[in-house]
């Protein structure tokens, strides 16, 4: 986590500076994002929660979002982590939602993702995106770092 701690700490200070808050959803970084961001001081101003859906269960339980496959949806795409993202921001009304879902490894989802697969989604004011990262590696906490970085990246590039 130590790598995530320079991201975090120009992130925290973006959104206190703002006024804005987030919220965020994981799976495969397995909270990594939301320990960075919780590791600021001051954390409290903007960050207003977060969740670990690892599971169909989680999700349902979680998120309110029970059968995605209705939706033509699933997990670990671009468009089911702007579900994510969009459902939390809603749910928490933040100014932000960052999610992820992916395949850590050593071997891939039952999906057919490759390890080292993951989608990120961040919803923010007039922004929408999500994007894929492909690391190429079977190494889980490896690529648990390398989501969690490619994340907060993508935020911090929203922030500017």
């Amino acid at each position: 986590m130590q790598d995530l701690l320079p991201r975090a700490e120009r992130i925290s200070r973006l959104l206190k500076d703002r006024g804005e808050t987030i919220v965020v959803v994981e799976s495969s970084t397995g909270g990594l994002v939301s320990a960075a961001l919780l590791a600021m001081p001051g954390a409290s101003a903007y960050f207003l929660g977060g969740a670990v859906v690892y599971t169909q269960t989680a999700r349902k339980a979680l998120m309110d979002l029970a059968d995605i496959s209705a939706l033509g949806l699933r997990a670990s795409t671009e468009p089911y982590a702007r579900l994510l993202a969009q459902t939390a921001r809603e749910r928490f009304s933040s100014t932000w939602a960052l999610a992820e879902s992916g395949a850590t490894g050593p071997t891939g989802n039952r999906y057919g993702d490759a390890a080292g697969h993951t989608c990120i989604g961040l919803e923010g004011p007039n922004f929408s995106r999500a994007i894929t990262l492909e690391t190429g590696s079977a190494d889980r906490v490896a690529n648990m770092r390398a989501f969690s970085k490619r994340a907060m990246e993508l935020l911090a590039e929203a922030l500017g």
